[in-house]
């Protein structure tokens, strides 16, 4: 017997943890870091230190882990990258790059570190893009839109806005020519996640409503509906604050007002669907709630609603809306801390199974 991923129960021997690493695991990455981003923001930065520390040693094991499953195991990485539900999993090391990177900015002003976590997201960034996509294009065996797709297919549109953020971050502090530079690179990747998310939620919301949909298949990367467009908002935020040094940004300033707006309430629409699916799946149709990895890409969205909206208030004067980051952050801390518990319980109970499968 064996999980969705092949391991056996009890099975976490290294070679088995690094063949059946998902692709998706950087997802934890990215909540860890948008959380503690967020509380620190909002003054908690005891809190907002402790996950940055926890965000280090987490996103260095996970990189170990997925180059030595790269060259220990390519058959394994390749097939995922090659798979529609779980090839796009991959773009979360990107995300989790450019998220890590605005901590070491925001937390230590660090822009070196953050500079070079930007060109390391970007040129995996344009391996997945390129790679993934053509990958898909051209293989011949394809499965059905209902069995293909899924919420999780946004986190290209995630890691594309988060080095949108991460470069408009950077541009603020650095001088002329590279400011500019910068901050055309934050608006091309900003223009070009978003009109990904338009091709790509139309695919969902079709698939929503035209197919089948079984409480199998609502997993936790659907949330991603809505991060994509909290990230998209926070992005456009921080081109906003950034216009007021830069005349090319100024003189769009109505554009990206007016985007940033419309990211954010789209995202905010996401909210409430979530939820009463949410409770369709566990509620009613008592589907078993138990730790998988993937809710790490739910936690990500309710960080990221939170420093988006915050920024926002800030970028646009709307301090009506401080009420939403000033409470949100709490749901978003507890909703971190249940499924780190999960992630540690997980590992405790597979260790004992291994040491009981072992015993004469």
């Amino acid at each position: 017997m064996t999980d969705g991923r092949g391991n056996a129960p009890g099975d976490l021997t290294t070679p088995s943890v690094i063949r059946n690493l998902s692709p998706a695991y950087f997802a934890m990455v990215m909540a860890t870091g948008i959380v503690s981003i967020s509380a620190s923001l909002l003054g908690m930065r005891a809190i907002g230190w402790c996950l940055f520390g926890v965000n280090v040693i987490a996103y260095m094991t996970l990189a170990v882990l997925t180059i030595l499953r790269l060259i220990c195991y390519p058959v394994a990485f390749f097939r995922d990258l090659a798979d529609h539900r779980n090839g796009f999993g991959f773009f979360t090391t990107v995300a989790g790059s450019c998220i890590l990177g605005s901590q070491f900015v925001l937390l230590l002003g660090r822009y070196d570190i953050g500079f070079t976590l930007l060109g390391i997201a970007t040129c995996l960034w344009i391996v997945f893009t390129y790679g993934i996509f053509t990958i898909l294009s051209v293989k011949q065996s394809k499965p059905t839109l209902a069995e293909g797709i899924n919420g999780g297919w946004l986190l290209a549109v995630v890691s594309t806005q988060a080095i949108a953020a991460l470069a408009a971050l950077i541009a603020a502090h650095w001088p002329q020519p590279y400011r500019l530079e910068l901050n055309f690179i934050a608006l091309s990747m900003w223009l070009w996640g978003g009109m990904l998310y338009i091709w790509m939620i139309a695919l969902i919301f079709y698939r929503y409503t035209f197919f089948a949909f079984l409480p199998g298949d609502l997993a936790p990367p659907y949330w991603i509906n809505m991060g994509a467009m909290a990230i998209s908002a926070l992005a456009g935020s921080l081109l906003i604050l950034n216009s007021a040094d830069a005349p090319y940004l100024n003189s769009l300033l109505p554009f990206l007002k007016g985007f940033t707006v419309f990211y954010w309430a789209t995202g905010t629409w996401w909210i409430p669907m979530l939820l009463l699916l949410g409770v369709w799946r566990h509620g009613i149709k008592r589907f078993p709630l138990f730790y998988d990895p993937l809710y790490w890409g739910a936690v990500f969205p309710l960080g990221m609603y939170t420093a988006a909206t915050y920024e926002m208030v800030h970028a646009m004067d709307l301090p009506f809306l401080f009420v939403i980051p000033k409470y949100f952050i709490y749901v978003a801390l507890l909703a971190w801390m249940v499924t780190f518990l999960g992630l540690a319980h997980s590992i405790w109970r597979h260790f004992a199974q291994g040491i009981r499968a072992r015993r004469p």
